[in-house]
């Protein structure tokens, strides 16, 4: 039985409504970054490309179209932070997504607090039931396979401590369907949340 597919090359344009590049990576967690400038100004933004990418040391990174305000101040400074968005937390997180001045701050815009950090300077969102504290490893300016520069940086940090809401740790273990995560996907305003109900497991094979 033949399948039929839809094929593109990127560089020569998809031809569709809407590039579906998003769509086919997703849903993805949100990089919800809070840092700090070199004056003492908080920034809180959301980036939609974000992941884990070691055990240990622990390492997390976010990438920023363009060299915008978080990168310049963890590239300053050295440390951020990463807050879980989760469904009570969505809207919130969508006002941060607002383009306002260098010293507009965030977590006063989108009415959240700052929690006092552990290790680092750099506060986290207090209302978020986890968040990391995190020092810079690397900053990549990402490029093509043509050798030029694209205007996207690459932040990866250690994650140097870590604040997890008790009540979403049973029997020492992180439930992370009870926290109600928010992802991104596709398209100028798709989110997926997920709850027990999608929960299925598989063991490795031995």
């Amino acid at each position: 039985m033949t399948t039929e597919t839809y094929f593109y090359e990127p560089s020569k344009g998809h031809g569709l409504a809407h590039d579906p590049f998003n769509a086919l990576v997703a849903p993805r967690p949100i990089g919800w970054i809070s840092s700090r400038d070199t004056d003492g100004n908080l920034n809180l933004a959301p980036y939609s490309f974000f992941n884990a990418f070691n055990y240990v040391p622990p390492i997390i990174g976010f990438s920023s179209i363009g060299y915008k305000d978080t990168v310049r101040n963890v590239e300053a400074t050295g440390e951020f932070c990463w807050n879980l968005v989760t469904r009570p937390l969505a809207e919130a997180m969508n006002e941060t997504c607002a383009m306002v001045a260098p010293n507009v701050d965030e977590f006063e815009l989108a009415g959240l607090t700052p929690a006092k950090p552990r290790v680092i300077s750099v506060p986290y969102v207090q209302e978020s039931p986890v968040a990391f504290e995190c020092r810079v490893t690397q900053i990549i300016q990402l490029q093509g396979v043509d050798g030029r520069k694209a205007d996207t940086w690459l932040t990866l940090g250690e994650v140097v401590g870590i604040h997890i809401d008790q009540k979403f740790l049973k029997d020492g273990i992180y439930d992370t369907a009870a926290a109600q995560p928010v992802m991104r996907s596709g398209g100028p305003a798709d989110y997926f949340s997920f709850g027990e109900e999608q929960r299925f497991r598989m063991f490795r094979p031995k």
